[in-house]
């Protein structure tokens, strides 16, 4: 990229437990709108099909997808699990190298595609990553990443600017925090969201668009 050429391709993060709505909040996107990026080949919990959806959890793979897609909307689903398929696939492959080169190269993908997405990508691009989170014995809720590399060095969500905690009440009440509760790492702007907002991604594309002009 020529050093006179600047773009911001937006990274957000959405996080949360297992069935607390990460890919539920899809729901309300035209089917034609996002470019979506299935790692595990899992089904939508809901009845729709997009158009552009990609089966891979190969970084490459979804770069070249990146560059190409027709949307201004991509969600990656799930980031996590996109680092869990290198490490499966190695982790029983270690002639000519160690494990710490297999945790090297899951962090090399893994910030490698969080810098493309913002030098490469036109600044009114989206790119959503969905991640699951994990709790430590003192209650502190992050990121699930595989390797110390990612958690000690990168900090993957000091990388973005927002990062939205999905999150069930009951049996069907579903929602986002936006701002941390003192023990998770929920973020956004100033004046962007209320502190907790409906589980609704279209909504959340269409206000960080207009809270930025983008």
């Amino acid at each position: 990229m020529r050093k006179d050429v600047i773009k911001i391709g937006e990274v957000c993060i959405i996080y949360g437990k297992s069935g607390t709505g990460k890919s539920r909040s899809l729901k309300e996107f035209d089917e034609d709108e996002i470019l979506f990026v299935n790692t595990v080949n899992k089904r939508l919990p809901f009845q729709k099909k997009f158009k552009y959806e990609y089966k891979t959890a190969d970084v490459e793979k979804v770069k070249n997808a990146l560059k190409k897609m027709p949307t201004k909307t991509a969600v990656i689903d799930d980031f996590g699990y996109q680092q869990t398929a290198k490490f499966m696939a190695g982790h029983n492959q270690r002639s000519g190298g160690s494990s710490f080169d297999l945790y090297n190269a899951i962090a090399d993908d893994a910030y490698g595609l969080i810098m493309y997405i913002k030098d490469e990508l036109p600044d009114d691009i989206i790119v959503y990553l969905i991640m699951h989170e994990e709790t430590s014995d003192y209650g502190d809720t992050k990121l699930k990443t595989i390797g110390k590399l990612l958690d000690q060095k990168v900090c993957v969500e000091g990388m973005v600017t927002i990062c939205l905690r999905a999150m069930k009440e009951g049996t069907s009440k579903y929602f986002f925090r936006t701002q941390s509760d003192g023990q998770d790492i929920s973020k956004s702007p100033e004046n962007m969201f209320d502190i907790q907002i409906d589980n609704n991604l279209a909504e959340v594309d269409k206000r960080i668009r207009e809270y930025w002009g983008l």
